[in-house]
């Protein structure tokens, strides 16, 4: 197997194949690998020394791999133990979500796709539904989100953004939606801090105002104009994310750096067991 941590020689179409650090070439076969071999939760895989043969990366590389894909909760790094396949956190009912690939493309939009089903009806839920004191705090996320885009915030929004759908999904009155709601976005997430490194794929200030106008629908009990607007946030940020992945240039150098989690930041976990 080709070293995932070369650096792309002349001969590479630099348009075609983008440059990417290393470790997320490694973390995206290691990725891979758990999937084709239908490991689950709790599955232990080869030693780091094991995981470097197997995939035909330094070590060095497959350390960062794996210390970024324990950031995300996908891998679980015991001392002494050993690594394992992440326990899911966020309930997961279906196993085979844990196999969910957040640098391919096809999942990406699939987890977009689904994204759309679920939030759309959670919106229009929540239009119907939504108590006055649910509603205020519809509104406040919102515009929260909107000053700290205005702000250049990345972390700021970052947080008022998912207390905003965590908002929407509360006002639905409806424990499914609001969990599924979640477990959407911490996937979605780990494709940020793989494929963006915690960056946003878009505009924020677009989005946040996005979400005032889903409050107002929402504040309004308008719920099939709540629903479309949801849609339309979310086809937004679709656009986004094709046109950001579209565009990515990677910077080959410093494959061995230390690997960023969210905007800034190591991660920082125990190196896995030898």
């Amino acid at each position: 197997m080709a070293d995932p941590s070369r650096a792309p020689g002349p001969a590479d179409d630099d348009a075609a194949h983008p440059y990417r650090p290393g470790y997320e070439l490694v973390a995206e076969q290691l990725l891979n690998h758990i999937a084709e071999q239908n490991l689950r939760p709790g599955d232990r895989l080869p030693t780091e020394q094991g995981l470097a043969e197997l995939l035909g990366a330094t070590r060095n590389v497959t350390r960062e791999a794996v210390k970024v894909l324990a950031a995300i909760g996908r891998l679980s790094v015991r001392r002494g133990a050993g690594i394992f396949v992440a326990e899911s956190g966020g309930g997961l009912v279906d196993d085979g979500l844990s196999h969910f690939r957040p640098t391919s493309l096809e999942h990406v939009l699939m987890l977009l796709d689904y994204r759309t089903v679920i939030e759309t009806e959670t919106a229009r839920r929540s239009a119907s539904l939504a108590t006055p004191i649910e509603v205020r705090s519809i509104r406040e996320c919102a515009q929260t989100s909107l000053l700290a885009a205005r702000a250049d915030d990345g972390h700021g929004f970052a947080a008022a953004d998912e207390a905003f759908h965590d908002s929407v999904g509360a006002a639905a009155h409806n424990v499914f939606l609001r969990s599924s709601v979640g477990n959407v976005r911490r996937l979605a997430s780990q494709s940020d801090v793989l494929l963006f490194h915690g960056d946003a794929p878009g505009s924020l200030e677009v989005a946040a105002r996005q979400h005032l106008d889903i409050a107002e629908a929402v504040a309004a009990g308008e719920a099939e104009l709540a629903g479309e607007l949801m849609a339309q946030h979310i086809a937004t940020t679709r656009r986004q994310f094709e046109q950001k992945i579209r565009n990515r240039v990677f910077n080959h150098n410093g494959q061995d750096a230390a690997v960023p989690t969210q905007s800034t930041g190591t991660v920082d976990v125990p190196d896995p067991a030898r």
